[in-house]
């Protein structure tokens, strides 16, 4: 006999993706949170997804009238016409014919017929998946606390006796918590709507284990969406070690034939010094061998970035009309730091996207909305290393000269590969070089060299010897007879 527990979906991927795989069939879940957190659309979501051939599934609605459930439902692109409904919603009766109780309080009146209502509907539907919304009202129903925990534990246990799992919803606040029902549920899931935006999240599941922490939600015109945090080490797939070469060839002998794959390589210099062109190369010659890559820009407008590449020899339309490239604008502000990972899985996953680039990480920061930003990017990258994939992450220093510095954003202990440019200001003329600060898989050369985007594309010149101070932007020359 198998008493492994059979897990069912909610109907929602990135939650169940949290459940490991789903809820646990005859078992009994709470979702608490405050108005507007989207309660009723995650049950929505639970009763349809759970109409199979031959199965039956109830709503329960103790508020809001069924016409009104069913409009709702209908902008949202849910179809509810086989859903079985109890409606115990009050109607306009109990106000307009003052329906009130001279000797007895009113939950000593009502609650048995209710019961009763809920006994009948359930034998009769005998659902799969019931969801109560919300569970609270009963409390209203009972002549006092123990009463109320005991009506609806009993409630509970009656239905997934019957083969049901149960989803059931709370107000909880200060004035009426609901401790009581997360003791009584084989689950909490709580729903939060913030300044910063939607989140949900598990504090107890008995028998299973879960994905902990916030992750984001977001409720759209289909109903919700939920964006799993990253945990990167969950994620592994093997690849082999390979070297992505820039197609430049003195850049490629400074760095020892190119980047590995699954290394993190951090592309630092003032604005205009070509960082993002320089990325852009490494991409061609991806798309050279067949291979995808794609560039999450934060700043710059696609349009704008295409241009600059038609004037430098990277022929970056046609690498997106062929597939080997996309470049895909992102507005920071309207992306959290889950959403944005979601959709760098999705891109790696199932496009088999090898190479990526996130221009810049000062975009990249503002998605965070107060979250810790080295936290989020540490997982992603990690994420990325952990699938084979190759990251160029792009950072801009704000000293054109001066004192050197890789980064403002304090992530450069993420980083395989360090690649710099800098501005030179010699005998008057403003000049720019490149060099390499690190590269952890192999040797490297430890000149610097003059760099150049011309039309015909990215021209490295012959190590600079004789120049001495370039790391302060301003060199000098060196004698080459004495030495100084």
């Amino acid at each position: 006999m198998n008493d492994s527990p059979k897990f069912i979906k909610t109907g929602i991927d990135g939650f169940d993706e949290i459940l490991h795989g789903g809820l646990t069939e005859s078992r009994a879940y709470l979702v608490r949170g405050g108005p507007g957190c989207g309660k009723t659309t995650m049950g929505m979501h639970f009763l349809t997804a759970g109409l199979q051939p031959n199965q039956r599934v109830l709503y329960i609605t103790l508020q809001e009238p069924v016409v009104t459930l069913r409009q709702n439902a209908a902008r949202q692109g849910f179809k509810l016409d086989d859903v079985d409904f109890l409606d115990l919603s009050p109607s306009s009766a109990v106000f307009s014919e003052n329906q009130g109780y001279d000797i007895f309080s009113s939950s000593e009146i009502e609650r048995e017929p209710i019961t009763s209502k809920i006994v009948e509907a359930f034998l009769a539907v005998k659902p799969t998946r019931v969801f109560v919304d919300p569970a609270t009202q009963f409390r209203y129903l009972s002549s006092d606390l123990y009463q109320y925990r005991l009506q609806v534990l009993s409630f509970l246990r009656f239905m997934t006796e019957q083969g049901a799992t149960v989803l059931f919803t709370s107000e909880g606040s200060q004035e009426a918590p609901d401790e009581d029902l997360q003791f009584m549920a084989d689950g909490v899931i709580q729903l939060e709507n913030t300044a910063t935006g939607r989140y949900i999240s598990i504090s107890k599941l008995r028998g299973s284990d879960f994905k902990s922490g916030r992750h984001t939600m977001r409720l759209t015109s289909k109903g919700t969406e939920v964006f799993v945090r990253l945990m990167p080490q969950n994620i592994r797939k093997e690849f082999t070690a390979e070297v992505i070469p820039s197609g430049v060839p003195e850049l490629d002998e400074m760095l020892n034939g190119g980047l590995e794959r699954g290394t993190v390589t951090i592309l630092t210099g003032p604005t205009g010094v070509g960082k993002t062109t320089l990325g852009y190369q490494f991409m061609k010659e991806c798309a050279g061998r067949g291979e995808r890559s794609v560039v999450y820009s934060f700043e710059e407008e696609v349009e704008i970035m295409l241009g600059r590449c038609d004037q430098v020899n990277i022929p970056a339309r046609a690498m997106i009309e062929r597939e080997t490239l996309q470049v895909v604008k992102v507005e920071p502000l309207e992306y959290t730091p889950d959403e944005f990972a979601y959709l760098v899985r999705c891109h790696v996953e199932q496009e088999h996207v090898k190479l990526v680039m996130i221009d810049s990480l000062a975009g990249y920061n503002l998605s965070m909305r107060g979250e810790n930003f080295v936290t989020h990017l540490h997982s992603l990258i990690k994420y990325l290393q952990n699938r084979g994939v190759a990251v160029i992450l792009v950072t801009e220093t704000s000293q054109v000269v001066g004192d050197f510095e890789v980064t403002e954003a304090g992530v450069s202990y993420l980083a395989d590969n360090v690649i710099f440019l800098r501005y030179l200001e010699i005998k008057g003329e403003l000049r720019k070089a490149i060099g390499i600060l690190k590269k952890r898989l192999s040797n490297f050369e430890k000149t610097l060299r003059e760099f150049e985007i011309t039309r015909y594309g990215i021209k490295v010149g012959k190590p600079l010897l004789n120049l001495r101070g370039i790391l302060r932007g301003v060199p000098e020359w060196v004698n080459d007879e004495n030495g100084k």
